[in-house]
């Protein structure tokens, strides 16, 4: 029953991030708001990137970030960040649907090297923390980095005020 709910909306938060990440612009990939921000291109390809640890969420109950390694591309092609998007989602939905309820309850921990940054703690809890909450909030920062660069964003949860106020006349 978790599991469902996890999984739809999964699957309902990657339409609003695909929406997101394909409102990127090239002409403005290399924007970072401050010298110690990321570029709009990191920021579009770590939140690509995190989707790739759903993998290292559900199968694994310690998960070494130093032993895994991921192809990324160069955060300033879009088109290259999109596809990973893409590639990671696929990832994560099968090792989602390879989970169960149970699974779930198991702690899980994450190191770097010989380092626990994380947990240990049950998985569902990492589920919801570290991976949904985790890419909304680099969401949140993207719609930002838009605006500050004059593009409009997605509505992700509904009209965005652009859309409102041309809707008022």
């Amino acid at each position: 029953m978790m599991l469902e709910a996890l999984i739809a909306e999964f699957e309902h938060e990657v339409a609003g991030t695909r929406k997101l990440l394909q409102s990127i612009p090239s002409k403005d990939i290399a924007y970072k708001p401050s010298p110690v921000s990321w570029t709009m291109g990191e920021l579009a390809q770590h939140i690509a990137t995190i989707y790739y640890w759903y993998v290292g969420v559900f199968e694994k109950e310690v998960y070494d970030m130093a032993a895994d390694s991921l192809e990324r591309g160069e955060p300033g092609d879009i088109e290259a960040t999109l596809a990973l998007f893409e590639q990671n989602v696929e990832k994560a939905r099968a090792a989602m649907k390879a989970a169960t309820d149970e699974s779930l309850q198991r702690a899980w921990t994450m190191k770097v090297g010989e380092r626990t940054v994380l947990g240990p703690m049950p998985k569902a809890i990492v589920v919801r923390s570290f991976l949904f909450s985790h890419i909304y909030h680099h969401r949140g920062e993207m719609v930002v980095y838009l605006r500050a660069t004059g593009n409009k964003p997605p509505g992700l949860y509904g009209p965005t005020y652009e859309d409102v106020k041309a809707s008022q006349g």
